[in-house]
Parts: structure tokens; sequence; C-alpha cells
């Protein structure tokens, strides 16, 4: 079982593309969890537990990446994903990543448009890579 799906490739390399992140979750074990994976690493990362807020929050506070938990408020982890999209307008959309609460859901993902997706099962590498972040 691989816990990485990759809908495009992760960013590589150093992380002077790619340093601040937006973490959409109300569950504080999912939030630490994130938080202790992407320790150490040359990232800040930024808590935001309303869902129906986080796309506006992403592109006002010019994020490079949100995470969204799959059972985040009543909205969720895909609408949120496609509320990223619709709110790039003309630019390029900040990308996604969802933290699957089961591997079944990887197809509902994607088509969310969705940039990665892991699943609650994941490692720190695992993560890590889906991020494009290096320690």
């Amino acid at each position: 079982m691989t816990n990485l799906y990759f809908r495009r490739p992760p960013k590589t390399g150093s992380l002077l593309a790619m340093n601040t992140i937006l973490l959409v979750s109300e569950t504080r074990s999912v939030t630490d969890r994130v938080h202790a994976a992407l320790s150490g690493a040359d990232v800040t990362i930024v808590d935001h537990p309303d869902p129906k807020t986080a796309s506006r929050a992403a592109y006002d506070g010019e994020f490079d990446s949100v995470v969204v938990d799959m059972q985040v408020g009543s909205m969720g982890a895909m609408a949120v994903a496609r509320a990223m999209r619709a709110a790039a307008g003309d630019q390029q959309a900040i990308p996604v990543t969802i933290l699957l609460d089961r591997e079944e859901d990887a197809f509902l993902a994607g088509r969310s448009g969705a940039a990665n997706w892991v699943h609650k099962g994941y490692t720190s590498a695992d993560l890590r890579e889906a991020l494009g972040v290096s320690r």
C-alpha cells in the first residue's frame, strides 16, 4: 500500500519557491501531526480552522500551498479544493494537498482538483514529498 498520490509532480529542491503553508483543520491531532511531520523544514505553517474562509485567507495571505484535512467543518476538503480553484481567477491556483481518511477517497480528491493527496497513515517523508519540502 502506498500513502502517496500525485495529480501532478510536487515541487522539488530547496524551499525558496515554497515556504508558507495554510493548514485547514479543526482537529488538534491533525494539526499536531502535520506540524510534527514538517518540523525541521524551513516552512511556516499557519493553522486555519474555518474551511469557508480558507480560500480567501490563502490568497490574501499569499500562501504557497494549502493542506486540508478530509473532514473539516461542514464544507470538507473536496469543497475547499474546488473553492481554491475558483478563487484563483486568472492567476495560478495555489496547490492543495488533501489528507485522506480512506484510500477510496483518492478518486474524489483528484476530481476536486487537489494537486496531491496523502492517506492519513502518512509518514513525515510522505507529507514532505507531497509538498515538495526538503529537510
